[in-house]
Formats: structure tokens, sequence, C-alpha cells
């Protein structure tokens, strides 16, 4: 039998996870029991002892051997045994008390004693069937709190509220003890998450690949200079989730040296080492017994590499030197890359994901593979998604392996590395689109440049094979698009191939090709092209411009070493095919597909909302909904039913008394529950317009401020405006974003004339627990980026299927979320993806013609309005004619009119109760299509060519 991942040594007990699943369990014979002496509450002190009575240990080994999963839960009355035991065995807290802190880690802890079981008999299985099996791959990994999750899927919330309450505590209160994991930002890390669960609802062998952040991101504060960031604490007292794997390492390899041996076989030898050691997290299914891994990567080097002598001649900086700097690998997630060092930094945590990982999926195919290991079956046993671009390298480090460890030649490594991987595409914004020095690669991973520039040359051979050398003009532009290596000298196979033997020939193609600096083509004095020689064999060359940088283009590489790449939504992929990589597209269009994204149905509804799930069930007349989301369309029919709209209300109302005690507690302001919950959370970014939101607000408290108490209450619905998302730490325009929301908010929210008619709140470190807290409780959520600049978004999904109606323009999943809930539910406004460029070119012309209103709220923020700060910068980013950021790139003045007129229509709606609530339903049963069950499906069958393995 295979190793399991989890050996029994994991667990605190040796019977204790045999005992929680074992289908022979016996009311009157149970392996122990926890007795428990309460002294005086007002100690808060718990005595705790475990007495071991007489057990079936024979029977309980043969279960634990088979990976035997009950069908019986456990008692509430068990669970609570098993708390108490984990309270003073496994403790992270001292013994005095059972306070809420340890009562959180000691109920963690009983939750991972189920999880283990599932999860050691699922790895068991898949590896006793050797069966395919996908590797996702991402820098992020929004995981949010673990713990109610957890529990729901494992269908036990009532008996851990039972149990919990038995020890004098409250679930929920138990579960916010646990801090967020810290590791991912925004939508790419949650969009990782979700397609984790949804592995294993779906039953889909499948694990999930990435590092393990000792301070994530960075935890934002909101002063009254804005937003300030400091270090995550998430940490400090432990993860009760993972399990430290110290026998599970991989050597990462960087700077040093290529030398080829006899045979010309490739060695990579010197340079700095670091040990990738795993870190496992358990990812359960929902109803089912399927447990799946989310393995991270933390990095260390060995003892050796302290300097004793060093330390003890009081050199201690220099002694301890190669820790820290194989520690900082994992530190922070995307460390500022202005400097050199921050790059080398970001290159250096890419690279340790794809060489740690993909050094442990090739060990994982030996193992299964036995004695008889078969390379040529690897992508029939392996499938790798990266997530975006920053997994690029597992394209050269996989190659490395098989060529050079494991002694493949160049050719099948070749052809095993591109029937292994895909890419999946994120953005369209040009400077997402991730591109490297050559330098700092070269010094960083020689050897991958090596194999890069092999990948490079064969991918132009292929560009000639298909367009010709007829046409230099075409032909140059083609490579100059699609080239991995960005202005860099052609190789030498190339170069020969456009030799040219007849002078005419010759003379006609110099003729033709335009030898601009911007095309990096260069000439001699006399006009003639460096390096042809026109009375005989003339040689064409397409020389880099000096003056540009040498890159290499990440997502062309992707794009050439992976079998498919994909887009996350329709209307992107639209954009990459007949856009962003539209030669590639003509070239491969088998490779190019659309994913559109999706949520899992049990985080963002099931548990978050308990109280419309309860509703949605009773009216559909089963929870299967939870699994199959298809079954939300039944609401349709029921939408102007009276007495849905009531309890939709009602439960809606609920949500959002907790919402505004929410805000009460983290931001002190006081919000009417009653008023309509406007809410835009997400990233901050110019191209998202957190400015044209906040600028409708400014417009809007502008005319409240003109008209007297009557007129205002006549004419304006009152509103809570709600912000959340952090601005990148040295992305500075998003900083002062944040800056004048909260000013505004400082401003309004203290304006005694406008009282309860507007409020706007900025929460502080928006986070997954944040979301789902805001998320119930929102009815209007804005999504109103540039059209053609959202990949997907995917917080757009939550926010439909939670019942909110949503206002946005036609971009990512917005426009399927239109066609799903209907027209008349979703409030459109602003111009189309197709009319940018032209709106763009328009502007640079200087033909724009802006709106009086909008010039109208700009003045008003200059007058100083809402405090000292000057804010010429941000205003005069909507400005001018032309530069990047400048000149209104992201087109907040174009459709700033078509915006306000849009939210007179929101208010309109919303004063018919009955019209919105409608609106509301058909929101939810529209949100069918974008779970991630479905997405994950797609993948699996489309992609990685998996079948789902359920546990016998």
């Amino acid at each position: 039998m295979a190793a399991l991942p989890f050996s029994a040594k994991s667990t605190p007990s040796k019977f204790v996870s045999s005992f929680i699943h074992s289908n022979h369990i016996r009311r009157n014979s149970r392996p122990f029991f926890i007795t428990t002496t309460t002294c005086s509450r007002s100690r808060a002190r718990r005595q705790l002892r475990v007495k071991n009575v007489e057990t079936d240990e024979k029977d309980v080994a043969t279960h634990t051997q088979q990976g035997s999963l009950a069908t019986i839960p456990p008692d509430s009355s068990f669970i609570a045994s098993n708390i108490k035991y984990h309270a003073e065995f496994t403790p992270s807290f001292s013994i005095e008390s059972f306070a809420l802190p340890k009562a959180f880690y000691a109920t963690a802890e009983s939750v991972r004693d189920m999880l283990i079981v599932n999860w050691n008999a699922t790895y068991e299985y898949h590896d006793r069937l050797n069966v395919k099996q996908a590797y996702y791959l991402s820098m992020e990994f929004l995981q949010g709190r673990a713990l109610l999750n957890a529990i729901g899927n494992l269908e036990l919330s009532g008996a851990y509220a039972h149990a919990l309450k038995t020890l004098g505590h409250n679930l929920e209160d138990v579960a916010r003890q646990e801090p967020d994991a810290a590791l991912g930002n925004g939508g790419l890390g949650r969009l990782a998450s979700c397609f984790l669960d949804s592995l294993a609802t779906q039953n889909y062998p499948a694990w999930g690949y990435g590092l393990r952040y000792k301070y994530g991101l960075f935890k934002q504060h909101i002063t009254k200079d804005g937003q300030e960031e400091v270090a995550e604490n998430w940490l400090e007292m432990g993860n009760p989730w993972e399990i430290p794997r110290n026998d599970v390492s991989y050597p990462v390899k960087f700077y040093g040296e290529v030398v080829s041996g006899l045979d010309g076989k490739k060695t990579w030898i010197g340079g700095e080492n670091v040990m990738a050691v795993a870190y496992d997290v358990p990812i359960p299914g929902y109803k089912t017994k399927t447990t799946i891994n989310l393995r991270l990567w933390s990095t260390k080097v060995a003892p050796e590499e302290f300097d004793l002598h060093a330390f003890n001649t009081g050199d201690h900086a220099k002694a301890y030197a190669a820790l820290k700097n194989a520690e900082k690998i994992c530190y922070i997630l995307y460390p500022g890359d202005e400097s050199m060092e921050g790059k080398s930094l970001r290159l250096k945590q890419q690279y340790t994901l794809c060489s740690a990982s993909l050094q442990d999926i090739v060990a994982r195919f030996e193992r299964r593979s036995g004695e008889s290991v078969k390379w040529e079956e690897f992508p029939e046993k392996v499938a790798v998604q990266m997530n975006d671009t920053h997994p690029t390298l597992c394209i050269p480090e996989l190659i490395r392996i098989l060529m050079d460890v494991k002694g493949l030649s160049w050719t099948e490594a070749w052809d095993i590395t591109r029937r292994t991987v895909a890419y999946t595409n994120h953005t369209v914004l040009p400077e997402a689109l991730e591109k490297w020095s050559l330098q700092l690669i070269q010094e960083l991973l020689p050897r991958h440049v090596e194999i890069i520039k092999t990948i490079d040359e064969e991918l132009i051979h292929t560009i000639i094979a298909e367009y010709g050398t007829e046409d230099l003009n075409l032909l140059e532009q083609k490579l100059r698009e699609m080239r991995i290596l960005d202005n860099i000298d052609l190789p030498d196979s190339v170069i020969g191939i456009l030799c040219k033997s007849e002078e005419s020939s010759a003379v006609d193609h110099v003729e033709e090709v335009d030898f601009s600096d911007e095309e990096a083509k260069t000439t001699d004095e006399v006009g003639q092209s460096k390096g042809l020689d026109t009375n005989t064999k003339n040689e064409v060359t397409f020389e880099p411009d000096p003056k540009l940088p040498k890159t290499v283009r990440m997502a062309n590489l992707c794009i050439a070493g992976g079998h498919a790449v994909n887009g996350v939504a329709e209307i992107h992929s639209e954009i990459v095919k007949n856009e962003v990589f539209n030669d590639f597209y003509k070239l491969w269009p088998e490779k190019f597909q659309n994913k559109t994204n999706g949520v899992t149905p049990r985080r963002w509804i099931r548990f978050c909302n308990p109280g419309l799930s309860k509703i949605i069930t009773k009216w559909i007349g089963t929870d299967d909904w939870v699994r199959n989301t298809d079954m939300l369309v039944t609401l349709r029919k029921f939408a102007d039913n009276e007495d849905l709209q009531s309890e939709w209300r009602e439960a809606k109302r609920i949500n959002k008394i907790k919402v505004a005690s929410f805000l009460k507690e983290k931001t002190g302001y006081l919000v009417n529950p009653d008023a309509m919950f406007d809410v835009q959370v997400k990233r901050i970014h110019e191209y998202k317009r957190q400015l044209l939101n906040i600028l409708g607000i400014i417009y809007r408290y502008k005319e409240m401020k003109e008209m007297s108490p009557e007129e205002r209450k006549a004419k304006f619905v009152p509103r809570v405006c709600i912000f959340g998302g952090k601005a990148f730490a040295t992305y500075i325009q998003a900083k002062r974003i944040v800056k004048f929301i909260t000013d505004v908010g400082a401003t309004v929210n203290n304006d005694r004339d406008i009282g309860d008619l507007l409020k706007v709140v900025f929460v502080p470190d928006y986070n997954v627990s944040v979301a789902e807290v805001l998320i119930p409780g929102s009815e209007l959520s804005q999504h109103i980026s540039t059209a053609g600049m959202e990949a997907s978004g995917t917080s757009n999904m939550k926010f439909a299927m939670n019942g909110c109606v949503q206002i946005g323009t036609l971009d990512g999943a917005n426009v399927e979320i239109r066609e799903e809930v209907g027209e008349d539910n979703f409030f459109l406004f602003g111009a189309h993806a197709h009319e940018i460029a032209g709106l763009r070119k328009e502007r640079s012309e200087g033909k724009f013609v802006p709106d009086p209103r909008f010039e109208e709220v700009k003045a008003y923020v200059r007058t100083g309005v809402f405090g000292p700060y000057n804010y010429d910068e941000l205003m005069g980013s909507l400005e001018g004619n032309e530069g990047y950021g400048r000149a209104d790139y992201f087109l907040v003045g174009k459709d700033f009119p078509s915006y306000l007129d849009c939210q007179d229509k929101v208010d309109e709606a919303y004063r018919d109760q009955k019209r919105w609530t409608r609106k509301s339903i058909l929101n939810t049963a529209g949100s069918y299509k974008f779970s991630s069950d479905r997405t994950i499906h797609e993948y699996a069958r489309d992609i990685w060519k998996i079948e789902p393995v359920v546990l016998q």
C-alpha cells in the first residue's frame, strides 16, 4: 500500500480519527472519554483529564489501514470531548483558561482530526488507482476562514454548535477568532480557492500548489493620511489547519553557471541553494468523502549554512545571512518591485513555486509508476494549470528536470511539456502581462535562459513556416509581436534561412523594410541594413534596438509552451483571441478556449447567508441546489409571489442589520439599515473606477446641499455607500483614491443637513471574512470598470448569488450575468468595449467635450470642501489629451453622464420595493451559471481530461 500523506501521528491520539469515522461505533464501547472538572466561571478555568477505557484495538486498526470512512457522524458529546482533549494535549495557549482564542484552536484541531481521515483515504485511493491528476499552481489562494466552511462541508455545523454551547461558547464567536489566511490579495486568489472547493466537492483528483507567505500582502489601516500598510500577523499564533511535512522538501537553486559534459548533458552548478519545505492544508468537499490537498511551500536553508565561526567572532549579520536570504522568499506576497532587489525577490518566489511543485509532481509520478517509468505517459497522468503568468517558469523548469535530471532528449521533453501544461489568462492590461528582464533571468536562472532561447527558436521557425520569407515586412511584424524574447538577436539558424542569394531580391527586401527605431532596425550611412551584402549573398537581420530593454514575455512563453489557453469570461476570451493574442490565435486556434469564472455556492451563499439559503431550499423544495445550482432557475416562477417576496425582504433586512453593526464596530459610523446599501468592494485600481463611483456620490451630495430638506427627501433615496479594497503599496494614484474616499466620507457623514440621506463608509482591511458580511446585506453592487479591461470579475457573481442588483458596464462576466438575470434586472451604462480605442483616439485629438456636470464636480472638489489635501494630481488624471494615466485613460469623464442617469433609474426602481425584490430574486435565479462547479467541470473535460473519482 502506498504511504499516506498524513500518518496516525498527525492526530492527537492513535484512536481519535478511526473512532470518529469508524463504522463500528458502539454506544457502549468508546475508545476513550474525557471528563471535565469546571472551576469558577469567573476564573474561566478548565481542568481537563483523559481516561482510556477498554477498546477493540484490532477493529480500530483494521479500519485505519483500510482508510474506511464512516456513514455515522460523531455526535455533539463526542465532539465536545474531542475539543477538550485538544485544549489540554495540543495546546497553543496556557492551560489556565478556555477563553475564545483557545476554544478556536482546540475546535479547529478537532475538525482537522476528521479531515485527516478523509484526506488520507482520498490520497490512498487516488494513488492505488493511479488516476490522472490535475495540479493547480497559483501565487495566491485567498482561503478566508476555514472553520465554518469545513464543518459545513462535513455537515457538522449543528453538532459543533451544540458541543461548543455545552462548553460555554457560541460557535459564531469561536469562528470569529480565526484570522483570514494571508495567502492572497483579490479575485485571482479567491478564484483559486473556489476552484479547490469545487474540485473536492465534485470528486476530481487534484491538488493546489502555492507559497506559504509569512506576512501575506499587508494589513490595511485607514488613518487621516489614508491607507497605511502594516505586516499581516496571521501566523502569529500558528495555523491549526496546516501539517508541516518536514519529510517533503526539495532543493531550489539560483545563480551559478551551466556546464556541459562530454556527452553534451548540461549541469547547473554553484550558486545559491535553498530548500522548499511542504506544508499541507486539507480541502474538504461538500457532502462527499473526498478531501484534497493544498500544498504550500516555505523556504529555508540547511543548518550547515549557518556560519558558526562568523557568529562566534561577533559578525552576527554574516552568520545568518544565508538563513534570512532563504526565508525572505516567502515573507511577503508581491513584494514591491520598484528596486532590482524587489524584482529579483519576485522572480525567486515564482521560480520557487514552479521548481518545488514540479519536483514534487515528478516524484509522485515516478512513485506511482513503480519500477517501469514511461515518460511518454506523463501527460496522460499529469495536468498542470498555470493560474496567470506567475507560474510560467513551469515550462522551462519541467524541460530542465526531464532533460538534465531524467536524461530525456530535447524533442521528448518539449513534447511532454507542451502536452502537460495549460495557461489561464486573467488580464488584458499591458502592464499586467508580465515581462522580465533577460539580464535578471540570466543571472538568477542561467539554465532556464538557455531553454527559453531554444523555445523561442522553435517558435520563430514555426512562424516562418506559417508566413514564409517573401514579405519581410509581414514577417518582421509577426516576430515582433510573437517572439518570447523581445528585442533580442535572431538565432543563427533563423539568420541562415533569411539569407538571400540574389542581389535583386535582397535590394527589393531592403527597400520594403521600415527601418524605424520603433521597429528595432538600424541602417548604415548608405541607408542599407547592416549585415546585408548586396553584391552576392545577402543576409537579412532584424537587429535589436540598443535603446530598448531586452525582455522575456511570459504570456508568449505560456502560449507557445502549453496546449491550452483560456480566457475567463466570454467577452474576455474574444478580446484575447481577436486583440491581445490574435497572431497566436491565427496560428493555433485549437489552443484557445473560454472558461467563464465561477464561485463556490457553499461559502458564498449556503454558509455566509443561511437565512436566504433556507428560503431558497423551502421554495425549491430541496437543498440539492447547493451542489446543482441549475436548480436556482426554479425561483423564477415564484418571483412575483408575495409570500416569497416578504420572506426575501426580511432576510435581506436581517443581513443589513448585521452589516450596520459591523460598520459601527470597524469604522465608528452609524448607518440606517432602512437605507439602500450600495457596495463597491474590490482591489483599488484606476481601471476598476472607484473614482467614478465617488465622483458620482459627490455630485449627489452637491445636489443635496443645493436643495431644501423637503426637496432632498422627495428626490433622493437614502443610501449607504460602502467601499472596500486595498491599493498596492507603491501604487500612488490608487492610494490617493483611498484617501479621497475617506475624506469625502468624513465630510458627508458629519453633515447634519444631510443626515441619513447619504453615508460614505470605507471598510478597512477588506478580505474574505469582510465580504461574507457585506455581500449578503448589499442591495446594489457596482462593477463599473472601463469596458474591455476587466477579464471577468467574481465578486459580481457573489453579489448576484445573494440577490444583489448590479450597476455596471458591459465588461467581463457582467455581460453574461446580464444575459442570465435579464436586461431589466441589471442597470447598464457606459461605452462598449469595441468603442474604447476610438474614444481614446478622439481624446488624444482634443475632440472630447466633457459633460458640464463632470466639470462641475471636479471644480467642487477643488474648492477644498473635503479638506485641505491637494487633489490636483487626482483631478488632473482626468484632464489633458495625452499620456497614460492622464488624459482620462480610463474614460471616467466619458461615462460620467451615463452613470449619473443610470443612478437616477436605480433610485426610481428602489422606491418600488416589490419591483426591487423581484429584481433581487431574479438575480439569484440567474446566478445558476456562475458556480465554480460548472467551471471546474469544463476545465476537467476540455483541458485536463480527468474524471471524477468517488471514494468507495
